[in-house]
């Protein structure tokens, strides 16, 4: 589904990703962690174009498409959720989630399909209510829903827990959970906490400096493994 092979990016002179290279299959969950500024959130905009590479390659289902725009990726089957959420605060919930269909043709980006409202109820109850008079968890939902409405193949998701209420935490969980086990496509999940994303994870990358430190599935590394290279 996605082959990142040796990506390097630059900001200024300092060299942001170094050599990063991963493998994500349809069906899987593969968590990125590391500390903050380590080039997370620079590698996700990177696998969505929104800021260029300076070498290396970036693959959706064999196609490269390191040099092309966003919205081309996202017309492919990449949905991004950014850290921040960055819904339209000034548009409606129902108009925010017909934004995340804008991907799609004519008649098929006009109506909501229920399994969103069915995975966040939340969301049916404030159509009509803006979406900058919601919580930050309620965002969060929001934002999640609408990168699903356009049918992705692959969705990025940057720190969905950053921010957020423990009891909307476990909603975004149990609906992670429940993608992964549906197995139509691959998770590539960004987060801070450990433990919220082991419980999730078919395999993790951790990144330090900008490079690869550590990398494996849920057998071949214990959680031992992984909090050392997150510790301060």
């Amino acid at each position: 589904m996605l082959n990142v092979e040796q990506l390097n990016q630059y900001y200024g002179s300092s060299h942001t990703l170094r050599g990063v290279s991963l493998d994500l299959q349809k069906g899987e969950c593969l968590a990125l962690l590391g500390r903050n500024g380590v080039g997370k959130t620079t590698l996700l905009k990177c696998l969505m174009g929104v800021l260029p590479v300076a070498g290396g390659h970036v693959k959706l289902n064999d196609r490269d498409i390191t040099r092309l725009k966003p919205h081309e990726r996202a017309a492919l089957g990449i949905a991004y959720v950014p850290q921040g959420r960055e819904i339209f605060a000034r548009l409606t919930v129902e108009e925010n989630l017909l934004m995340g269909m804008a991907v799609k043709p004519g008649r098929q980006a006009s109506k909501i399909r229920g399994e969103v409202f069915e995975l966040f109820p939340v969301l049916k109850e404030m159509l009509h209510r803006r979406g900058g008079d919601l919580s930050g968890g309620q965002q969060q939902q929001l934002a999640i829903a609408r990168a699903l409405l356009a049918d992705p193949k692959l969705i990025i998701l940057d720190e969905p827990t950053e921010g957020i209420q423990p009891s909307i935490i476990k909603d975004i969980g149990r609906v992670i959970r429940l993608l992964r086990e549906r197995g139509d496509m691959a998770i590539l999940l960004c987060e801070q906490y450990f433990d919220f994303a082991h419980e999730l994870a078919d395999k993790f990358l951790v990144l330090s400096r900008g490079e690869v430190v550590a990398a494996g599935t849920q057998a071949e590394m214990s959680g031992e493994d992984i909090k050392r290279h997150l510790a301060v």
